[in-house]
């Protein structure tokens, strides 16, 4: 089973970056896709970004050209940098990890999440 721990969060301007970072523990890093979710309270958690054990991307249309996700193998983390930052961008942030396993199936791995906030 992986650990996560994110940290980056914080209060920026509209159009200022951050860059949130997700590190792993515990599991083989690699055997596990990641990825960058965001939740406002009353709304549902959406998908802001995933890379797979093998590099590709996926991002969601409103981070698009904005937003890159990444990943270090060596140092068990995963990174998304967010650049041009919008109001509607203010959110906590939760880094996700997911991998197959035999029997059990389909794994999803949570952190405890990092609220962003960025003023208009």
């Amino acid at each position: 089973q992986v650990q996560l721990v994110e940290s980056g969060g914080g209060l920026v301007q509209a159009g200022g970056s951050l860059r949130l970072s997700c590190a792993a523990s515990g599991s083989i890093f690699s055997d596990y896709a990641m990825g960058w979710y965001r939740q406002d309270p009353g709304k549902q958690r959406e998908l802001v970004a995933t890379i797979t054990r093998g590099g590709s991307t996926n991002y969601a249309d409103s981070v698009k050209g904005r937003f890159t996700i990444s990943r270090d193998n060596a140092k068990n983390t995963v990174y998304l940098q967010m650049n041009s930052l919008k109001p509607e961008d203010t959110a906590v942030y939760y880094c996700n990890a997911q991998v197959t396993l035999p029997v059990l199936g389909l794994q999803n791995y949570w952190g405890q999440g990092t609220q962003v906030t960025v003023s208009s």
